[in-house]
């Protein structure tokens, strides 16, 4: 099904006729790359950190305490779809904005509760700033704001710098807790992270091509009139959309799974823990490179070729670690192989979605991404140790881990021949 996408709007000019000043877009990946790395590290990786103490002070379990962390991931993901829609209207300055002064307050709430239920109502607070400042949102002020051969460029700068933030925030969190305690690392992280509001004010602006007033769509006989009205909707009455949705979700799956299994998977194979913390510390390092592998490939390549190769070569290797994991090099191959993929879908979804679909609707497209990939990212764990305990071997979990790679591919190998017209990839140029 082929897509109908609006005529371009020329670059400082609104959709409405009124000029705007079109956004440095050097200035905004600069700071975008910031407040994502201060907002990941604090809202999201701190919390591994502060569970064991918060627990002991609130005395209770440390379950309890990863509840209202797994509350606030699915609050966020809950909050995508309306979200995207107001990104998608209003842009994100306002969204941002608030969305990171809302995380500095609460993490100053944080500091101060002493009962669970006010850890959960904080969690849930921290969901809605995650799901109105982070990668989603960034995402979609990016992709508004950049032609399209520029914009996976500006992903890839945004997520390699992003993707320390757990390298920089969970040492300086633990010398925090155990320099000054939990509760005033919390509000030194809080004035940490207060720094990301006034930089969304003062850089994140309308983009040009969004507008408050209904898009136009041009006529296209082979699309419904209904969904001509609707670029969303005819984005969803779309097959290449749910191959997509599918392929991002089982792929999501594939990644939770591994990631929590393979250190315990390599012990049990005859490695020593310290080896295979080491071992698995690799992906994060793998994760940027596979990132700048499919940039670059992406001059000579379409998006969804690459990322399908990527996904099959992470099957491969999936099925290739429990034949090899009981040597070194084995082991350090196979994780590579797969650890080449861990970044690859975070970059490569928001470009596809731009690909194909009318960008005006990028934030809301992404926002119906967001909960099967949560719930993936929930579930699949949880799966994995059940299948474990089941078969007592963390084989036939590695070969569903490579199924699901497998899925991945096959599903977004099959958007490949469905790119839109030449009139669709011209948008904003």
């Amino acid at each position: 099904m082929t897509l109908p996408s609006p005529p371009p709007t020329p670059a400082g000019l609104r959709v409405d006729g009124r000029r705007t000043a079109p956004p440095n877009t050097r200035t905004l990946v600069a700071v975008l790359a910031i407040t994502q790395t201060v907002g990941y590290g604090v809202l999201y990786y701190a919390f591994a950190v502060l569970l064991t103490p918060t627990a002991a002070d609130l005395d209770t379990s440390a379950t309890a305490v990863t509840g209202a962390h797994t509350a606030s991931i699915l609050v966020a993901a809950a909050l995508a779809v309306p979200i995207g829609r107001r990104l998608d209207r209003y842009g994100g300055r306002a969204l941002m904005t608030c969305g990171s002064l809302l995380g500095t307050v609460l993490l100053l709430a944080w500091s101060r509760v002493d009962q669970v239920w006010q850890l959960y109502l904080v969690q849930i607070g921290i969901g809605i700033a995650s799901a109105a400042s982070l990668y989603e949102a960034a995402f979609a002020v990016i992709i508004a704001c950049h032609r399209p051969e520029r914009r996976s460029g500006a992903l890839l700068a945004l997520t390699v710098v992003a993707g320390f933030a757990g390298t920089i925030f969970l040492p300086l969190t633990g010398w925090l807790v155990d320099r000054h305690g939990w509760r005033t690392a919390l509000l030194i992280l809080a004035a940490v992270h207060a720094v990301t509001a006034p930089l969304h004010a003062a850089v994140v602006r309308r983009p040009p091509n969004t507008s408050h007033h209904p898009a136009h769509q041009p006529d296209d006989p082979g699309i419904p009139p209904a969904a001509a009205r609707s670029p969303v909707r005819a984005a969803l009455a779309d097959r290449g959309f749910w191959l997509l949705a599918a392929g991002f979700t089982a792929h999501t799956a594939a990644i939770s799974a591994y990631t929590v299994l393979l250190i315990a998977a390599l012990i049990a194979w005859g490695h020593p823990p310290a080896f295979a913390a080491a071992i698995a510390g690799l992906t994060g390092v793998l994760s940027v490179t596979g990132r700048l592998i499919t940039t670059g490939l992406r001059r000579r390549y379409r998006t969804t070729t690459i990322t399908a190769v990527v996904f099959a070569v992470q099957a491969v290797a999936a099925l290739a670690l429990p034949l090899t994991a009981t040597g070194i090099g084995g082991a350090i191959v196979a994780v590579v192989g797969f650890g080449l993929g861990f970044g690859v879908a975070t970059i490569a979804k928001p470009v596809i979605l731009a690909e194909r679909y009318d960008i005006r609707r990028y934030a809301t497209l992404a926002g119906v991404l967001v909960a099967p990939t949560t719930l993936a990212k929930a579930c699949a764990p949880l799966a994995a140790a059940t299948l474990h305990a089941a078969t007592g071997s963390y084989t036939p979990v590695l070969v569903a881990v490579a199924v699901c790679c497998g899925i991945a591919a096959t599903a977004i190998a099959a958007c490949s021949g469905k790119a839109p017209p030449a009139r669709a990839r011209r948008l904003s140029e």
